[in-house]
């Protein structure tokens, strides 16, 4: 994707200007001599979400009481978290073990792309696990806001055009913190980005504090803080995934019996085999 298609729709103050073909990620700000621990730390969570969603997802699939539409849905959020979470903090494990910091542009926009897309999708799903049926929520509003919103917002994001610098202040790639590094009027994708917040139906407290919290945060505070965009996009990406089973399915009843029961059936099976 490039912003001038041609010279001749480029205006001429910037034919001139070199595009930016990769960023750079600064990783979480003052930090520097932490990496070991900060790897150990994402690479606990991440692990954790890892496990603990797969086990929530195995364990509604095998079990045919659990086949209803809530937990159809639990299923689907279980996977989602797992997708979620390997979006962002894969590549900032890789380069806390001294690997290049650098992310292509095409790497750059298909981080923001998925980040939106998956975000989106999990606040659907919040609302469908606590609603059940959405009685009171749009759906049609939600279809968009999971599908056709981040279309919108990565486009807009990444026709801008792109002279340098190229430096990221975060871990991963993301609309506040790209936007700044465009060398054109970002007023659109700004407007559009803190739209994003408001787009949603708010169904349960637990899901408001998880999954629109931080986006509050990031895009609708009035002044940038380094240091809060990394703690709250760390407890986006890399805390919530894995508090997210113990939160909405370990917690519930059905799905500690069933979870209990394919234990049980799997210890009995590794027995038999001994």
């Amino acid at each position: 994707l490039l912003y001038c298609f041609s010279r001749t729709v480029c205006p001429l103050s910037m034919r001139n200007y070199t595009s930016v073909i990769e960023f750079i990620l600064f990783g979480i700000p003052n930090t520097q001599g932490l990496e070991d621990m900060i790897f150990v730390v994402f690479l606990t969570f991440y692990t954790f979400s890892l496990r603990g969603n797969l086990l929530i997802f195995l364990t509604i699939l095998a079990s045919s009481n659990l086949h209803t539409p809530m937990y159809f849905f639990l299923a689907n959020l279980s996977v989602f978290d797992i997708l979620f979470a390997s979006v962002n903090s894969s590549k900032m494990m890789v380069f806390l073990l001294g690997q290049s910091r650098t992310i292509s542009y095409q790497g750059c926009a298909s981080q923001v792309f998925f980040y939106h897309t998956l975000g989106g999708t999990e606040c659907f799903l919040y609302t469908m696990v606590y609603c059940g049926i959405p009685v009171y929520c749009d759906g049609h509003l939600y279809t968009f806001v999971a599908i056709c919103h981040p279309i919108v917002l990565t486009f807009l994001t990444f026709r801008l055009p792109y002279c340098g610098p190229n430096r990221v202040h975060s871990f991963f790639c993301d609309i506040p913190m790209v936007l700044p590094l465009a060398c054109a009027d970002t007023s659109l994708a700004q407007m559009v980005s803190r739209h994003r917040a408001f787009s949603t139906c708010s169904a349960h407290l637990i899901s408001i504090l998880l999954a629109y919290g931080p986006v509050i945060l990031v895009y609708l505070k009035p002044a940038s803080s380094r240091w809060l965009d990394a703690a709250v996009q760390v407890l986006n990406n890399v805390v919530t995934p894995s508090l997210n089973p113990v939160i909405y399915s370990l917690r519930n009843k059905d799905v500690k019996l069933a979870l209990q029961k394919v234990l049980g059936q799997v210890t009995c099976l590794l027995g038999s085999k001994e």
